[in-house]
């Protein structure tokens, strides 16, 4: 058997600050994690930008439903954000077999579910099988269980996980929010019902209320008692209630913030930023692991089918542009697919130079003549393409701007979260565009293989071969070889235009406390605490 100590050195970074590549993440700021000594109770209110209608852990993919999923269960282990460890949690130790296709778990023996129905390895059971059967659902999850043979139940707090084919990344999956545990009971509710948050969780909070658009509630569950290692205390949440409310207008969470209307928000506009640095707030960021904000090209279209044309918008990026005018100091141009915070990253940053002559040459070797309007044209087609997000436009409008230079009209289709998630599913776009943050560089076989998410819509090649078996490698040198190969090739064939890292910044009130990060840097409430406590 595999040790848990083997298996962890798949995940670490040669060459980095820390394993998880975070580095000095907190330099120069303060998260609030003072000397002073927690007091209980209180209400925390955060605001967050877009409400997706989902706050099920199991289905949810935004930044912002995460913020409010997280909190709401536990996972088989955790993962140490100082170190990238992966560290017990629910799971007390775990072993593999040699080729990472089976992992053992013993379970604590004395965690429930919110509603009092105790953890075993029944409901690991449920839950894993309950995953795969929501199918594309579970967008993240279910590839995290991809090749999932079933789970065992060995006895009552002991269970096995089996895959068809080995899988690397599965341990660092045990960690997330998508794996979170929910009580047997949810697994009979639909969909549609989990969503609106009637299920019951695993962690230190439950959902109190969700009004649609406009706020969640979530309050402690006092009976906690199984704080993960990579948190500060294992009891019961501090915190009685969080109090998510919905504030899309950038302008109002900043008066809001000011005003004293909420207490925190990791979504202040990056001109708002010093206003609130000292007198009275303070500030954290930390860099987010996984695939990087990214154009993606939807290959079975005519354009995003056409690798020159790809490849000319990969080098008319000015990624050094886009991040010093556009974002905060701490946001940074894209260097690869992966960010450099993710383990195993390799720098690419030479492919990804600015290079607007060269896209010019690209487009001109392959017969894009310019136009009268300066949009080049080709046998009666303009070379004009759409671009689908639902993010905040700046970044876009400027590569909007860079790629106009080079002759391509890049058209920007702004949609809601829904409208994102059903148009990708339709696979009616020319170029989609997100990031992906997780601590595992298996994210990139995630989004990209042809046998996985596919996001080019393509069919398969020698990038996914490597993608692949990348999936099946533990020694983390040798997979760090396999993965710079393919990132090579994501960004030699243009399958990927990387445009820049993502950070995430909390700004809080200084009456706020103890609030951060996790590994993969979602947010984190469980160690937060307010002054004032139940008079707060």
């Amino acid at each position: 058997m595999l040790s848990a100590g083997l298996l962890l050195a798949a995940c670490a970074s040669p060459g980095t600050a820390g394993s998880d590549g975070s580095g000095d993440a907190t330099d120069g700021a303060s998260d609030g994690a003072d000397e002073a000594t927690p007091v209980e109770g209180g209400n925390l209110t955060f605001a967050i930008t877009v409400d997706s209608h989902c706050i099920d852990p199991q289905q949810v993919g935004n930044n912002d439903a995460i913020a409010v999923a997280r909190q709401t269960v536990a996972s088989l282990t955790a993962q140490d954000p100082e170190t990238g460890e992966i560290v017990p949690w629910l799971a007390t130790s775990w072993e593999s077999n040699e080729d990472a296709s089976s992992f053992t778990f013993t379970l604590r023996d004395d965690a429930t579910y919110a509603d009092g129905t105790p953890i075993d390895a029944e409901s690991v059971k449920t839950n894993f099988d309950a995953i795969v059967a929501l199918g594309a659902k579970a967008s993240l999850g279910s590839q995290y269980l991809a090749g999932y043979e079933g789970t065992t139940v060995v006895d009552e707090h002991t269970v096995t996980v089996d895959f068809a084919a080995p899988s690397a990344q599965f341990l660092q999956a045990t960690s997330t929010f998508s794996l979170g545990l929910l009580s047997p009971a949810t697994a009979q509710l639909t969909p549609e019902d989990r969503c609106t948050g009637d299920f019951v969780g695993s962690g230190p909070f439950a959902v109190s209320s969700y009004t649609q658009d406009s706020e969640i509630v979530l309050e402690k569950v006092p009976d906690y008692a199984w704080g993960s290692e990579a948190n500060g205390h294992t009891g019961a949440a501090y915190l009685d209630t969080i109090t998510y409310t919905v504030v899309p207008e950038s302008s109002v969470r900043t008066g809001s913030l000011a005003s004293g209307q909420i207490d925190a928000t990791a979504a202040i506009a990056t001109v708002d930023l010093p206003q609130f640095a000292g007198d009275g707030f303070w500030s954290t960021y930390r860099a987010n692991p996984g695939v990087v904000f990214s154009l993606f090209p939807n290959e079975s279209s005519p354009l995003g089918g056409d690798k020159a044309v790809r490849q000319a918008i990969l080098k008319g990026i000015d990624r050094e542009q886009v991040a010093t005018t556009l974002l905060t100091e701490e946001d940074q141009p894209a260097t690869s697919v992966l960010s450099r915070s993710t383990p195993l990253y390799t720098d690419l940053g030479d492919a990804l130079a600015y290079d607007p002559e060269g896209a010019k040459k690209i487009l001109d070797d392959a017969g894009w003549v310019e136009g009268a309007d300066g949009v080049r044209e080709k046998d009666g087609q303009r070379l004009s393409t759409t671009v689908t997000f639902w993010q905040v436009p700046e970044p876009l409008e400027l590569v909007q701007q860079q790629l106009a230079q080079i002759g391509v009209e890049l058209n920007l289709q702004h949609v809601t979260v829904a409208e994102s998630q059903a148009i990708k599913e339709s696979g009616d776009f020319d170029f989609d565009y997100y990031n992906l943050t997780r601590s595992d560089p298996d994210v990139l076989r995630l989004i990209f293989s042809a046998n996985a998410r596919n996001v080019n819509k393509r069919e398969p090649a020698e990038v996914d071969s490597l993608l692949d078996s990348s999936a099946t490698i533990t020694d983390p040198t040798q997979r760090q070889d396999v993965l710079a190969q393919a990132a090579e090739l994501l960004v030699e064939d243009a399958h990927a235009i990387p445009v820049y890292e993502l950070s995430t910044t909390i700004v809080a009130a200084d009456h706020v406390h103890g609030l951060g990060f996790e590994a993969s840097s979602r947010l984190d409430f469980y160690d937060a605490w307010v002054e004032g406590g139940a008079g707060s």
